[in-house]
């Protein structure tokens, strides 16, 4: 546990560009399955793409959803099975990330450039080359714009506006975050403590890019007894904000540094 917990805190502090999503997705499944072979299962990936008949999109969207059935999970959405890439492969059902996770990482083998779309309550894919937009979650249909706002509107109702910052690009980092970020409000709400104090761990030790990411790593750190590293990311976090946020910041830094007391 310890190493797979070290891995992924190195993975995820190098460039973006170079961190390997597969490994590190993977990483995170090893917290819920010690004895995984993480190397195993990325050569598990290796052959889903040789067994594609061409590095097409179409060709790869009609191999994992047709021909192999991956498809998205709606019975049992909170399993969170459905959030881990071993369990995705074995078990050919996931959620929007693990099965856009899964079609990026194929996809990436065939020499196809797809990224993540974080929309909110939905992720998807976009072919960077081509400019489609793929729903792995919905049989790797291919979106328009309209089909987006749809999908948007199905999760979120008639209220927020929808735009094209709802299809921004979601790289390596923002993806782990977001899997995290699925998995920690599975196990709270299941009351599952132990799962949650590692999830908590694999958060904090991804580095924060914007004023929120800040926030959440410090209550991350926090949770699991961190408290300097904690106190000095809210620092930061006061350093980049202004306001009243800016002064509750340095206060729950200073509450934080008196725990060591």
């Amino acid at each position: 546990m310890i190493d797979a917990t070290e891995r992924f805190a190195e993975v995820v502090r190098r460039p973006e560009a170079d961190i390997p999503l597969d490994e590190a997705a993977l990483l995170i499944a090893a917290h819920a399955y010690p004895d995984l072979d993480v190397g195993a299962q990325v050569g598990r990936l290796d052959g889903l793409a040789t067994g594609c008949a061409e590095p097409t999109v179409e060709a790869l969207r009609r191999h994992l959803f047709d021909e192999l059935g991956f498809r998205g999970e709606a019975r049992r959405y909170g399993d969170p099975r459905n959030s881990f890439l071993n369990d995705v492969m074995d078990r050919k059902v996931g959620i929007p990330i693990s099965l856009s996770v899964l079609t990026i990482e194929v996809g990436r083998r065939l020499g196809l450039t797809l990224v993540g779309v974080g929309m909110p309550g939905h992720f998807l894919v976009r072919h960077e080359d081509g400019g489609e937009i793929l729903d792995p979650f919905g049989g790797g249909r291919t979106l328009d714009p309209d089909d987006c706002q749809r999908l948007f509107r199905n999760v979120h109702g008639p209220g927020p506006a929808f735009g094209p910052q709802m299809l921004a690009t979601a790289g390596p980092r923002a993806i782990l975050v977001r899997m995290l970020t699925n998995l920690r409000h599975l196990y709270l709400s299941a009351g599952d403590a132990p799962s949650s104090g590692w999830v908590y761990r694999l958060r904090a030790a991804v580095p924060p890019e914007t004023a929120a990411d800040r926030a959440d790593v410090a209550r991350a750190l926090a949770s699991i007894g961190r408290f300097v590293e904690a106190a000095e990311t809210l620092d930061e976090l006061a350093d980049q904000i202004s306001g009243d946020g800016a002064g509750q910041a340095r206060a729950r830094a200073v509450s934080l540094r008196a725990l060591l007391n």
